[in-house]
């Protein structure tokens, strides 16, 4: 505890006298001499911002707001205020005439010492003229510079700003920090250099020895040497204002020989050119062709293995329109990886309308150092993306030393020009075996299918039933499928789809874009067992159409298209939903009432069993949603959205789950008793009948026809236009003969006995037609919702003169579908054209 407050004692102690100097700075007194013929001249003058001259002031030979003094001249002053830092600086500025005389080479000294200048804000300046034929190189002691944008800090407050001269202009070489790669910089006919210290640091060295050199015959040339992994970002002179016109710059890297470099290009813009081409070269001694020239939209070179030298060539410009030549790069140097000995070989020779591109992941980014992740095309051209097109045979390697942080997205385009070749046919929609040969996980392949409009739609049938991802149910595989239109302008998503569920078929109108997206390494054992085609099938009206067939161990959830943002308006879907004959379905739905506002148009949903054809029709703007309920055969749901007239959007959620049917004792027991009692009764009606029919043969003869000659046996002619149709009465059907009574004796046999003759009956179709969804009501339809009746007419019919030839009499049903699969409230039925 002692120690503690010992330390603490101290502490305050410092503060305290801190403070005092602080304090006892305001009436300090200064003085300065600079010797005849030094070219130095000191200028105090006021920051930025500044502050009126009553706060703090200039006190020499009178109250002043700035304050210069020449070479061969002494000034004592002091300051009126005790913080003068905060609002003056001071600027020493040293003129080097190399033109006239002897260049003064070697370390470069501040001048006056620092320690007989005020504690201000402090920029020394060296301004050293040359002629254009004397290169001057400034050498720069460690820790070497590391460059910067202008306008940025350095975390020191230590700034280098180097310029160069070409003829009476400045051209700004750039500003640098300490902590960097910059060992030299070479320059022709002149340099200045501003060297920035803060007020607080006590710095009596320049950092930096000026040489002489040769005529370098360019601009400048920038030296940046590496002695281990890492990381350097340069930029163009004059950057982020226009390259100098017809110039060239050269950086020149070091890289040890262990370690490979990879340049990249990370912002730049090029002018009009009237004369030349802007261009980069590169001089790499490893290479075979030592020099290789690229434009700055081209790739640039990676893996380089030792040092090379990058150049910058401008061109003549444009006087009207000359556009802005400017570029800041990276080069990134780290340790070679064994995958860099390795090429992969991509054959896209065989394929069509396919690209394949390797990038890098989504990363936070990272204030250390963090080896680069690049993509290589024939060993040389390095990235940290490569698109490969097809059509082409393409060799990659990969200079990374983490291949997880890359992933592979494809995409490639199916069409359908002509409906009449390809109606039918149908093709796999797998992973190519060459992306699980390369070392990178593949993270999206999507195909387009393209069909003509109105003419082909598009039916994708998994190898293995497929689940619908919902929050009830969520997928857990290691990869789905994501169906969405492909449809310019439209915004439609069908939703996620992964293996394990009950939808075997997904049927969309028109063009579809079907994406596999994996979510684990393990997808490539589970994508052998999934495949899923896709077929071309004749064209229909509805959105899509989903064939779901119920698994007895689960529940199936269902949703409807587009569920973030809802389903489109006047957008119309169905669900076939098939049901064992020994189960029976229970539907529900999650919501009570959907919440929508129509603005244009009814929102409709309709139930429909497949087997008696029942139709069960509900406003989703009105009426509540249906209740659970049991479905003892499959059943069509149909959706159908109007035009909301609010943000409500409409999305339903519905579930289906079986159940083993049964029958109750108490029924079984009274269906086997009436069945019983009915079996005696008929057995009753027959002996009555036979005996009635045996009186009837022994009391009279043999029955014989009549001819009656009054009759008129000509067919009387057909008036042009009934009165009254046979439809109206009951003229066109037969009425029962007895056959016995007329010509009973041509059917008698040998002994007497009569023959029974064989007569074809008509038998009502019993088979299922569930073939086709419901067709919803018009689109002009907006009475209140009701159940379908029977007096309602079907387009399906045929017209009354079709209807009105003879039948046996029989009971009319009249709950047959016409098969309509038209979309509910946008267009009206269309017969298909022969071929479509």
């Amino acid at each position: 505890m002692a120690g503690l407050n010992c330390r603490v004692t101290v502490a305050l102690l410092g503060v305290l006298l801190l403070g005092a100097a602080r304090l006892s700075r305001g009436g300090e007194t200064y003085e300065i001499a600079l010797p005849h013929g030094s070219n130095i001249t000191v200028l105090i003058k006021p920051g930025v911002p500044t502050l009126p001259a009553n706060v703090c002031s200039i006190i020499s030979k009178k109250w002043v707001t700035s304050l210069s003094i020449k070479a061969g001249e002494t000034a004592v002053f002091s300051f009126s205020c005790r913080d003068p830092e905060n609002h003056f600086v001071i600027e020493i500025q040293k003129n080097i005439d190399c033109m006239s005389g002897p260049c003064p080479f070697g370390k470069v000294h501040l001048q006056p010492s620092t320690s007989v200048l005020p504690t201000l804000n402090r920029t020394f300046i060296w301004d050293v003229k040359a002629n254009k034929n004397i290169g001057l190189e400034l050498q720069f002691s460690l820790p070497r510079l590391r460059q910067i944008r202008p306008g940025e800090s350095c975390p020191d407050g230590v700034t280098h700003s180097i310029s160069s001269r070409i003829g009476a202009t400045m051209v700004r070489i750039g500003t640098f920090c300490s902590n960097g790669t910059v060992s030299r910089i070479k320059m022709q006919e002149g340099v200045k250099m501003a060297l920035d210290l803060p007020w607080f640091l006590n710095r009596n060295v320049s950092g930096f020895s000026i040489t002489n050199r040769s005529s370098i015959k360019r601009l400048c040339i920038i030296e940046s040497v590496f002695e281990g992994e890492g990381s350097a970002t340069l930029m163009s002179a004059n950057y982020p204002d226009g390259f100098p016109e017809d110039e060239l710059m050269t950086w020149q890297f070091i890289i040890p020989a262990h370690l490979r470099a990879s340049v990249s290009f990370l912002h730049f813009s090029v002018s009009n050119c009237v004369k030349k081409e802007e261009r980069v070269e590169y001089c790499i001694p490893s290479s075979t062709t030592n020099r290789e020239v690229f434009k700055l939209q081209d790739k640039q070179p990676g893996n380089i293995a030792g040092n090379f030298n990058l150049s910058l060539q401008g061109c003549d410009q444009d006087v009207q329109n000359p556009g802005i030549l400017r570029l800041q790069f990276q080069v990134l140097v780290q340790h070679p990886q064994d995958e860099s000995n390795k090429t992969y070989v991509v054959d896209l020779s065989n394929e069509r309308a396919m690209s394949l591109t390797i990038e890098q992941r989504p990363s936070k980014l990272s204030r250390k150092f963090v080896p680069g992740c690049f993509v290589c095309l024939d060993s040389r051209t390095c990235s940290t993306n490569l698109t490969l097109t097809a059509g082409s045979k393409h060799n990659i390697s990969f200079l990374c030393d983490d291949l997880t942080r890359l992933w592979i997205n494809a995409q490639k385009t199916i069409s359908c020009l002509d409906h009449r070749y390809c109606h039918r046919k149908s093709y796999s929609l797998q992973v190519p075996w060459y992306i699980f040969q390369l070392p990178v996980q593949l993270h999206d392949f999507s195909w387009k299918l393209l069909v003509p409009k109105d003419s082909i739609s598009l039916a994708l049938v998994p190898a293995q039933k497929l689940q619908q991802h919902t929050h009830e149910r969520v997928c857990n595989t290691s990869f789905s499928y994501l169906v969405a239109s492909a449809v310019p302008g439209q915004d439609l998503s069908f939703g996620s789809f992964c293996s394990g569920g009950s939808i075997e078929q997904i049927q969309v109108k028109q063009n579809v874009s079907v994406t596999l997206r994996t979510f684990a390494p393990s997808f490539q054992q589970e994508a052998s067992r999934q495949s899923l085609a896709v077929s071309f099938i004749p064209h229909f009206k509805e959105e899509g159409v989903f064939t779901v067939t119920l698994d007895t161990k689960s529940k199936v959830y269902l949703r409807t298209p587009n569920w973030d943002r809802g389903l489109p308006s006047l957008t119309s879907v169905s669900w076939n939903i098939s049901v064992p004959q020994d189960q029976v379905a229970c539907l529900t739905f999650l919501k009570e009432r959907t919440g929508l506002v129509c603005q244009t148009g009814r929102a409709f949903m309709i139930i429909q069993e497949q087997w008696a054809h029942t139709e069960e029709i509900f406003s989703l703007e009105e009426e509540v949603l249906p209740k659970p309920s049991f479905r003892y055969h499959s059943f069509w749901v149909n959706i159908s959205n109007c035009s909301p007239m609010s943000r409500k959007q409409l999305d339903l959620l519905f579930w289906v789950s079986l159940t083993p049917r049964t029958m109750d004792l108490t029924v079984i027991i009274l269906t086997v008793v009436g069945g019983g009692a009915l079996l005696l009764f008929a057995l009753g009606l027959i002996v009555c009948f036979v005996k009635k029919n045996r009186k009837k043969k022994i009391n009279k003869g043999p029955a014989v026809g009549i001819y009656n000659g009054n009759v008129n046996t000509q067919m009387p002619m057909q008036p042009k236009i009934f009165q009254k149709r046979q439809t109206d009465n009951d003229s066109h059907v037969y009425a029962v003969i007895d056959d016995t009574m007329v010509y009973g004796h041509l059917l008698q046999d040998s002994k007497g006995s009569f023959l029974q003759p064989e007569v074809d009956t008509y038998r009502p179709f019993q088979g299922p037609t569930g073939d086709c969804p419901p067709s919803p009501p018009p689109v002009c339809s907006r009475a209140p919702t009701a159940k379908l009746t029977e007096d309602e007419p079907s387009s399906g019919f045929l017209s009354e003169s079709e209807s009105e030839s003879y039948t046996f009499s029989h009971p009319k049903d009249r709950n047959i579908s016409n098969g309509n699969t038209d979309l509910p409230l946008l267009e009206t039925y269309e017969t298909m054209e022969p071929g479509e």
